[in-house]
């Protein structure tokens, strides 16, 4: 079997994982949508993802459980008969286990926990270079931009040197998208990019994984995280259209870098600002790919 055959086969697992998180997935099931027995289904699938089929339905299931847990108006007994589990202390347990504290604290005070991220198999590959990305939809060109105030704010920031998005991960981890997208109190999804001037230490890069919270946020941040306060500022925000597969966002990403590399700042009075971070937000289908550039107004 080559790595291709493995790719699809784990992308269709990944495919039947999400559209029945909510029922009762067998490793028969899973092992026919893979197209292989049992065994070299569970197999292939915990070599190119690192998590066994079991670990990782769990923790995804459990994720979605603290994003229904972040509204006031579930319980959490009914939370954790929905996220399958027979028991209120089952699901306690499991909670715990996965984010170190207990279902009914996260409850109540809603503290940035790590939810788990599971990224397309095929994508991870595509970006690799592993494999030639297939396109098996045509994936719209056109990009909106929108102008945003943001007022004065806090940024939480996680400092790395590399310069793509899989060395950034192998040098600080991937956690910290789960980790920023936890925080109800954000003004919009965790993003990378660029730090703006003032927060870049000599000799780096000055590249970041961040999220920008209201000033008077004051909950804890895990160890190697930073904190600081930006001023008011405006961004214009690039926005694709949204797409249908998954694996098509390295291409959605793409389309809306290139609307940003060729849009005409100084012809609609703009030019770039460095008083606040560029926010790169990823894509996703539901959304399309989404940017924001911090600008001023151009002094002729």
């Amino acid at each position: 079997m080559g790595l291709s055959d493995k790719i699809k086969a784990v992308s269709r697992m990944q495919y039947y994982i999400i559209a029945h998180l909510d029922e009762s997935i067998t490793l028969d099931d899973i092992a026919k949508v893979a197209g292989y027995s049992k065994y070299h289904a569970a197999r292939i699938f915990k070599e190119l993802t690192g998590r066994t089929l079991f670990e990782t339905i769990r923790a995804l299931r459990l994720t979605k459980a603290a994003q229904t847990l972040q509204s006031f108006n579930e319980k959490v007994v009914d939370v954790a008969i929905s996220s399958g589990f027979d028991s209120h202390d089952g699901f306690t347990r499991a909670f715990f286990q996965q984010f170190g504290l207990t279902p009914q604290k996260y409850h109540m005070e809603t503290p940035p926990i790590k939810w788990f991220v599971h990224y397309p198999i095929e994508a991870y590959y595509i970006l690799k270079g592993g494999i030639k990305p297939v396109l098996n939809e045509k994936v719209s060109r056109t990009v909106t931009v929108t102008v945003v105030e943001r007022p004065a704010r806090k940024l939480i920031f996680l400092r790395h040197n590399a310069t793509d998005y899989f060395s950034a991960c192998e040098e600080v981890g991937c956690e910290w998208e789960g980790f920023f997208n936890s925080i109800p109190e954000k003004f919009d999804t965790a993003a990378g990019g660029r730090l703006p001037k003032f927060l870049i230490r000599p000799n780096t890069n000055g590249h970041a994984f961040f999220v920008e919270v209201p000033l008077d946020y004051c909950k804890p941040i895990p160890d190697g995280y930073e904190i600081a306060e930006l001023p008011p500022c405006t961004y214009l925000y690039f926005n694709g259209m949204p797409f249908e597969d998954p694996n098509n966002f390295p291409i959605a990403i793409g389309i809306v870098n290139e609307a940003i590399a060729n849009y005409p700042f100084e012809r609609f009075g703009w030019e770039k600002s460095d008083d606040a971070p560029y926010l790169g937000m990823g894509a996703e289908p539901e959304t399309g790919a989404r940017a924001a550039v911090p600008v001023k107004k151009l002094i002729k």
